[in-house]
């Protein structure tokens, strides 16, 4: 039913087909009106996702605009361009990294910390001064001094710390017997090879401050370790006869020493002690002969009396007679038995 005045409407009616196309375009342009708030707004959430970093408290991040370098900052949270036109790159500056040679450490998250599988014997097969192999593994500590220099000045420069290292340890290694590297040699090899490699990072201007050079394991070649071994054990036990002779000596010599000392201490007390004695001696002497001067009869007959009371205490039976008594015989006790002897 049609209402009055107005005609029926037809599918192909170009007031119809009009008023269609008119509300599709209005749908449409209402669409792209959402779609472009949406899309705004995730450029601008992907702004400023790639506008905000973070750096760590152990490193800095080196800041390029465009590839150029620009500057580099300090730990925290920073601001820099989006889109990839600023890239931060961080580097541990404050962290001590380490390069193996000879073996690896399992879990090491550096790959240029441990040789690959390829490399890791021939980095130790070493030849030393007097034409001997010789095994050689080391750690080799470092830390990176100038960050731009390390990431713009060298190609890959842990890499190249790599070469510098091995060559200057052949280099060290190549100029000492295989008893010094192996022995008594060690710790001149470690700082030697670490003033050298520092020089060398200087040079090639790597921005790496080296910290230490540490010598692992030393040993010779397979075919002859089991001699080697046997000798080394031969002059371990050298060492040990020779340090068991050192302390036997170092207990028998002072033992001796205090006694000389001891029997000398000995000889001068009674050298002393004889010649204070001498002296009193002379001294008294001296006196009694000045009292003998003055009166020669009187000091003779003290002396005689005192030197018979110091003399006759000791005898036995004493005998006194007269000088006119011709015959002793009756006064003597003759029968061994019977009385004390004269």
């Amino acid at each position: 039913m049609t209402l009055p005045g107005k005609r029926p409407s037809h599918p192909l009616d170009p007031d119809v087909i009009l008023r269609r196309f008119m509300d599709r375009i209005s749908d449409l342009v209402r669409s792209a009106r959402r779609a472009s708030i949406g899309l705004a707004l995730l450029i601008g959430l992907l702004s400023l996702w790639s506008a905000f970093y973070t750096v760590p408290s152990d490193s800095v991040a080196v800041i390029q605009r465009f590839g150029k370098y620009v500057k580099y900052v300090s730990p925290g949270l920073h601001l820099k361009l989006p889109f990839g036109m600023d890239q931060a790159t961080i580097v541990p500056v404050k962290r001590q990294l380490k390069q193996e040679f000879g073996f690896s450490t399992p879990g090491a998250t550096d790959p240029n910390q441990s040789p690959s599988f390829d490399d890791e014997t021939k980095e130790t097969q070493m030849v030393t001064g007097d034409l001997n192999a010789a095994l050689v593994e080391w750690v080799v500590q470092y830390r990176i001094a100038d960050p731009v220099k390390f990431l713009f000045e060298v190609r890959k420069p842990a890499e190249t710390l790599r070469y510098v290292s091995e060559s200057v340890m052949r280099e060290v290694v190549g100029d000492r017997t295989v008893d010094e590297v192996i022995t008594i040699g060690r710790q001149e090899i470690e700082s030697e090879a670490l003033n050298k490699m520092q020089a060398l990072s200087t040079k090639y201007e790597m921005g790496i401050s080296i910290d230490q050079v540490q010598l692992k394991n030393i040993n010779p070649p397979k075919p002859v370790q089991e001699s080697f071994n046997e000798v080394n054990q031969a002059q371990q036990e050298k060492e040990k006869l020779i340090n068991e002779a050192r302390r036997e000596y170092n207990k028998v010599v002072p033992l001796a020493e205090g006694e000389k000392d001891q029997r000398i201490r000995e000889a001068d007390g009674y050298r002393l002690k004889r010649v204070n004695e001498a002296e009193g001696d002379v001294a008294r002497f001296n006196a009694l002969f000045a009292e003998y001067s003055k009166a020669p009869e009187v000091t003779r007959r003290r002396i005689y009396v005192e030197t018979l009371q110091e003399v006759l205490p000791r005898l036995g039976a004493k005998i006194i007679v007269d000088d006119e008594t011709q015959n002793l015989l009756p006064l003597l006790n003759l029968n061994p038995n019977k009385g004390d002897r004269p």
